[in-house]
């Protein structure tokens, strides 16, 4: 089992950079980069789900609880 910092770290590497500056990370890419430690999930509260579509590939935002971008 990784440490806690094994899956922050998996997760910031899932985060694509988008050219008008907005954060983004599918489930896809961050699980892609969770079995390289043997993780499955971790649940962040600065991101929420803007997915489109229904089931597993889910696209998240980060995202600014208090107003911010």
């Amino acid at each position: 089992m990784p440490r806690q910092y094994e899956i922050e770290g998996a997760f910031r590497a899932a985060v694509k950079i988008e050219q008008t500056g907005r954060r983004t990370v599918t489930t896809e890419d961050f699980v892609k980069q969770l079995e390289a430690v043997n993780w499955i999930e971790c649940y962040v509260t600065t991101f929420k789900d803007i997915s489109s579509d229904e089931g597993e590939a889910r696209t998240f935002m980060l995202f600014n609880p208090n107003g911010g971008l």
